[in-house]
């Protein structure tokens, strides 16, 4: 009996001490789950004292950094060492910046973090040897869809829906050669597949560009796919459902990704010069160092400079055709050299009479002056019959993807 009761009293001591656990795992219940990491700037924010703010009108790089407790002698030191990579006289008011510090006694300078811009930003390493780099974020691009039906016009249309106005131009610029839209008609509708950029997962930077549309313009639809039709060259272009090449046999724009800023125009009134001065040109407006690409195959006739057109370039496309490029930054081409549809021929840049960066582009038909997109041009050469196969693949599950897109009279926000 009493054997058997020592057996109960030992098998209930164990259970209890099963269930309650052992100390050491009581101990481990008891500890607060480990951080998640918090990375920025390639640091891990966990491991800092983190000490954030924004330079304010009047501050100085000396200011923000004996605001933070470094000497004259050091802050000498630090502006001497990083002024290759960044010249911090420059700092703007509003402009975030960032000091890191070791979690130890003297709290230690890590780095300091300057950013000039939503994409761009300075590290100064201040522990053992000082130095600086400069960087980018990486941008992530996110898909969305939109539609839309013309009550007046395509960017109130847009901006009912709080899309961007930049959309306007991109698919102006894909429909170039099909639909002329300063003529659009009520109920004349689009649906269009496009990315947009972020960085730091969520904030927005800007559209990044269309990659299918539907446009329908009296009742006639116009399908648009993006497709890379020369890898060698880089050059994207739009096809229909059937894969027919929706340019002609010049490309809509010399610069890719670009905008209009100016068309072709013999009334407009030109601010540089202050008076009424035809515009026989189409600028297309894009950040300076551009490529600029020969929008079809020829002859370089003309490479110089002129106090007007800054750098420029002509081209004679077999008899019929010509067209010339200015304000380029650098000319990459010579007089007398043969170049092919897509070729570069040199930068965007300001030179010459120009106010902003830009390319210039004109066009001549039969020796006049004309504006190429209200011409009735060669078509293009069809597409490749070896990537045929290969667009219709890529094409079809966009085009479900557009077919699928309702369309919706009232406004709709964009996601």
């Amino acid at each position: 009996m009493y054997q058997i009761k020592r057996i109960i009293f030992l098998l209930l001591t164990g259970l209890l001490i099963s269930c309650g656990g052992s100390s050491k795992q009581k101990d481990e219940a008891k500890r607060p789950p480990p951080e998640p990491e918090v990375m920025a700037f390639g640091f891990n924010l966990n491991d800092f004292k983190v000490v954030r703010d924004t330079v304010q009108r009047g501050d100085t790089f000396a200011d923000i950094f004996l605001e933070n407790g470094f000497s004259y002698p050091q802050i000498y030191d630090i502006n001497r060492k990083t002024r290759k990579a960044y010249n911090f006289r420059k700092i703007q008011p509003k402009k975030a910046y960032t000091f890191l510090f070791e979690k130890d006694s003297l709290a230690t300078p890590r780095a300091f973090i300057y950013q000039p811009s939503m994409l761009d930003y300075v590290v100064v390493h201040l522990r053992d040897s000082i130095y600086a780099h400069r960087y980018k974020k990486e941008i992530k691009l996110r898909t969305f869809e939109a539609q839309g039906v013309i009550s007046s016009s395509l960017s109130e249309t847009l901006d009912a829906q709080r899309l961007s106005p930049l959309l306007a131009y991109d698919l102006s610029d894909i429909y170039a050669w099909s639909i002329d839209f300063f003529r659009l008609e009520k109920g004349d509708r689009f649906k269009i597949i496009y990315t947009q950029k972020y960085v730091d997962d969520s904030i927005y930077v800007g559209l990044n560009r269309i990659h299918a549309a539907y446009f329908e313009h009296r009742k006639a639809p116009y399908y648009a796919i993006e497709f890379e039709s020369d890898a060698k060259r880089g050059i994207t272009e739009f096809f229909d459902e059937k894969g027919k090449n929706l340019r002609r046999a010049f490309l809509q724009a010399p610069v890719q990704f670009s905008r209009i800023s100016s068309r072709y125009n013999k009334r407009r009134r030109i601010s540089y010069y202050g008076r009424t001065k035809p515009h026989y040109g189409t600028d297309f407006a894009a950040p300076v160092g551009t490529p600029i690409r020969a929008t079809a195959s020829g002859t370089v006739v003309a490479a110089g400079y002129t106090r007007g057109n800054g750098n420029y370039v002509t081209l004679r496309h077999k008899g019929t055709y010509k067209t010339q490029y200015l304000h380029m930054n650098k000319r990459k081409v010579r007089k007398g050299q043969k170049v092919q549809q897509g070729d570069i021929i040199g930068t965007v840049g300001m030179t010459g009479y120009t106010s902003g960066p830009h390319v210039c582009y004109r066009f001549w038909k039969n020796g006049r002056q004309v504006d190429p997109f209200r011409q009735k041009l060669p078509e293009a050469k069809p597409i490749n019959p070896a990537l045929k196969a290969k667009y219709m693949v890529h094409m079809e599950p966009l085009k479900e993807s557009l077919d699928c897109i309702e369309f919706y009279q009232t406004n709709q926000s964009s996601p």
